[in-house]
């Protein structure tokens, strides 16, 4: 049999002295007080007895004995719910993680966030916070182990920390988070008023920890509660080895997408806009693409969260306009009638006070008229109350002849003063509407509540997301002027929009108009 290493004869003693120091200074201690007293009383008398009894408890109490039942913390390690601060809370995982270790035991982190924590404290005040906080501790620390630990380590994060064991199986860890999460979410009841909270739970077992090593042990739970998160309300998830290589992704990406939009990777790619009268284009959206070079092309909704975290969204739109406009140039100059291009602006590219000036140039430079470039605001940015500069921006490009399409049609509870406001020029349909037009009497009552909505304020409509060539004809029977989708065609970089642009002017070029007094 191989003698044991000496680290590990190290961490065996370690630990020996550390349950000695427990059982000495712990509660299990006051166990000799009688013992000590019956000893007085025979070598000492009653005096004595008196003398024991009343100043060993004292001095265990004032020496701070009882601190053992909160892991030896002092006062400022814990929080005012007396759990764990996370500064505590990492420290104790560390230990756990060792031991575990060493001992060849097993344990678990489970990670707990309630959801849209300030929203609740926005709408019930900070005291209703607060007491949300204490009772979420109460339900927590109710539902875990006499020697498992609990902190909390943000405003509404919790981490339990389960003690080593022999046997902890994925299923059962599963299954704490499924107690957790049933005891986190029964209703509050705060004055009167009933609350519903929702939680997301991510945990990690030691044996899976990122590179096996303590430090990321916590890390990798909080990994799995964003994982569950990204899920919706009411997610659980287990930390695995794709995360951490999404996460390894992830912050090679973000080092990587400043240089992309410089050497050019990143770039628009256009879709078609139809007319559905006449089938003919009508303008085309710029998309931003990246084409990264060992990664290939990485859709927009990787890689734009990432450029929003460094602030550089007001770049991308500057790059997306000068190649939608580089664009307009070539496809005039090789006769093909492409009236516009929409160009997606953010809230943060609204907000700035040159953008106008910055329009005007771009436009100038490269002999455009305003009408060619239409700006794309979603419905949320509108509906959201805007700042003056916002408000300010989108009139001035609606005075200057630039067309504002209103994007995301639905999702974003925009007033019908805020399309007059803004002087919307189309409103785009989301494609949550369009989806199964076809099929689906509901979809098709909406579709036509909204479509008459526009044409009473006399406003263009398109449909975004069309798929089947059944969602085409609905959308075209229902009055809609113009759709766009994958099944007409994907987005596609400039180099190949030429061929497909001719192709489909050749295929429509012998079909009869028809209702050519509602084309637009």
């Amino acid at each position: 049999m191989p003698e044991p290493s000496q680290d590990k004869i190290a961490t065996n003693a370690s630990t020996l002295r550390r349950r000695a120091f427990d059982l000495l200074t712990g509660p299990p201690a006051l166990a000799f007080i009688p013992a000590f007293s019956l000893a007085a009383f025979w070598f000492g008398g009653e005096g004595a007895l008196l003398v024991v009894a009343a100043l060993v408890p004292a001095a265990y109490l004032i020496s701070g004995g009882f601190g053992a039942t909160v892991g030896h913390l002092k006062p400022s390690s814990l929080t005012k719910n007396g759990l764990m601060a996370r500064a505590a809370m990492n420290e104790h995982c560390h230990t756990v993680f060792q031991q575990a270790t060493s001992q060849d035991l097993n344990t678990c982190i489970h990670v707990i966030e309630i959801e849209k924590f300030p929203e609740l404290v926005d709408r019930y005040g900070p005291s209703a916070g607060d007491t949300i906080i204490e009772r979420m501790s109460e339900r927590l620390s109710g539902v875990i182990r006499d020697g498992d630990t609990i902190g909390q380590i943000g405003d509404a994060r919790f981490a339990v920390c389960v003690a080593p064991v022999r046997h902890l199986s994925l299923e059962l860890c599963i299954q704490l988070a499924g107690r957790l999460q049933t005891a986190a979410e029964e209703p509050f009841t705060l004055d009167g008023t009933v609350v519903y909270t929702d939680v997301c739970i991510g945990f990690c077992q030691h044996s899976r920890a990122p590179d096996r090593k303590a430090t990321e042990w916590l890390e990798g739970a909080n990994l799995a509660l964003r994982s569950a998160q990204a899920r919706g309300a009411s997610s659980i998830r287990a930390y695995s080895d794709q995360m951490h290589q999404e996460r390894q992704t992830r912050r090679a990406l973000n080092e990587d997408v400043v240089a992309a939009l410089d050497n050019g990777e990143i770039a628009p790619w256009f879709q078609p806009q139809l007319c559905t009268d006449t089938g003919r284009i009508t303008g085309c959206e710029a998309l931003a693409r990246w084409t990264h070079p060992v990664r290939g092309v990485i859709p927009p909704a990787e890689f734009l969260p990432i450029m929003e975290s460094v602030n550089l969204l007001e770049r991308l739109a500057e790059v997306m306009m000068y190649h939608s406009f580089r664009a307009l140039k070539k496809w005039d100059s090789a006769g093909l009638d492409i009236p516009q291009v929409g160009v997606n602006f953010a809230g943060s590219e609204l907000s700035n006070p040159r953008l106008l000036e910055k329009v005007k140039w771009d436009l100038d430079r490269f002999e455009l008229t305003p009408d060619r470039l239409a700006v794309e605001v979603l419905e949320t940015v509108v509906a959201s109350e805007p700042d003056d500069m916002i408000t300010r921006n989108i009139n001035a490009l609606g005075a200057l002849g630039c067309r504002i399409d209103l994007d995301d049609f639905g999702t974003g509870n925009a007033s019908i003063a805020s399309i007059r406001r803004f002087s919307v020029s189309r409103i785009k349909i989301d494609r949550s509407f369009v989806m199964k037009a076809d099929r689906d009497p509901e979809q098709q009552r909406m579709i036509s509540a909204i479509l008459t909505m526009a044409e009473r304020l006399q406003v263009e409509t398109l449909a975004e997301g069309i798929e089947t060539v059944g969602e085409h004809v609905m959308l075209a029977q229902l009055g809609c002027n113009h759709v766009q989708g994958f099944g007409i065609a994907r987005p596609m970089p400039f180099d190949q929009t030429i061929d497909w642009i001719m192709a489909h002017n050749a295929k429509i070029m012998d079909v009869p108009q028809i209702m050519q007094g509602r084309q637009k």
